[in-house]
Order: C-alpha cells, then structure tokens, then sequence
C-alpha cells in the first residue's frame, strides 16, 4: 500500500532541492565529490569513481528492501548536484528512521545548503511520517560531522565501541538523535538558522 513510508518525495527549499536518486545521477554524484576528493576521508563512505557502481548498487538494493530513500542534493542556484543523503535504517512499525550517508561538495560545505535539506528532510520525517526518532550517525573521527549534527540541535546518545568495520579499520560509532516532542525547538533553530544565513 502506498503512503509516506513507500513513496520517496521530492523536497524542496530556497536553497535546494532533494530529489530521488536515479543511477545516471552517478556521474554527477562523482563530480560533487570530487570538489574536495571526498573519498580520501579515511572516516566516510562517500563514493569516489571507482566505488559509485556499488554505491548505487546498494542505494538501489536497500531500496527495494524499503529501508532506504536516497535523495540527490541540487542547488537551486547552479541546477548542479552538490551532494546526496538519504533516509535509512526506516521502521515503520516503530517510526523512526535515520538520515545519513551524506556529504556535500566542498564548495556546498558552510553554507545554507546543510541546514536547509536537514530542515526539509526533518520537516517531512516528523510531520509527514509521523516519526517519533530520527538519527544520525557518524564516525568517531568525523568531528566535522559531530559539530554540524549538534548544531541541527540534536543530542548525543552515545557510543558504539567496535561498532563495524571500514576498510579494514574498526570503527567507534557516535550516535544522536531528535525525538518527536523536541522537533518543535529544533525546526525553530533551523529556521532562524536559515533566515541568518
């Protein structure tokens, strides 16, 4: 049956616009990453031309499983693909879900585009799905990450020691979330966030 948790939206801003990623978004997606050389970062996964066939590959998989909803990040200004993220780990019958796997182009990064798709994918999460938790998670090395999600307003949760393994390196796993009852405090943030930018 269709509804909020099977069909993906396209989620528009001032700033920017997120929409379903498809597979020829790959060279695009590559070109984003390669402002900055994204996939160097020893911390993420961001996928690099050797590795966006199994990127996609996965993003198209976990689709099909309905746990995933990945989006491409647009720029509204340049029409160009500055980035993607994604819904993931999505449960409905607990509603809650995850927004993750993202990055930005460098030229994207410290700018509104960040704040403004959090604000769109949160905005729908809570109000459309009716989420009672979103996460996000990011590698314990990945400090710039852990700034950018606290400054969305969500709390830490914790620590998962030895929580996987990225290319060989055994990975500690920092956790926040927002619950549904802060999201009102948190979309005010991101909104008056914005209106400074």
């Amino acid at each position: 049956m269709a509804g909020p948790w099977t069909e993906q939206p396209v989620l528009e801003g001032r700033h920017v616009r997120l929409r379903p990623m498809v597979r020829t978004d790959g060279p695009a997606i590559v070109e984003a990453a390669s402002d900055g050389r994204l996939w160097e970062l020893f911390y993420t996964a961001v996928p690099g031309p050797d590795s966006i066939d199994s990127y996609l590959d996965r993003a198209e998989r976990e689709q099909e499983w309905g746990r995933v909803m990945p989006f491409v990040v647009i720029e509204k200004v340049t029409g160009e693909v500055v980035g993607a993220t994604r819904y993931m780990r999505m449960n409905a019958p607990h509603r809650r879900l995850e927004i993750g796997t993202t990055f930005y182009a460098a030229r994207a990064q410290h700018t509104p585009v960040n704040s403004e798709a959090k604000l769109l994918l949160l905005t729908h999460a809570f109000e459309v799905m009716d989420c009672v938790c979103v996460q996000f998670r990011t590698d314990h090395f990945n400090f710039a990450s852990q700034r950018a999600i606290e400054r969305l307003g969500a709390k830490r949760d914790g620590l998962l020691r030895n929580h996987s393994i990225m290319d060989g390196r055994v990975r500690d796993t920092v956790v926040y979330s927002i619950l549904a009852n802060e999201w009102e405090g948190v979309k005010r943030n991101l909104v008056f966030r914005l209106e400074r930018a």
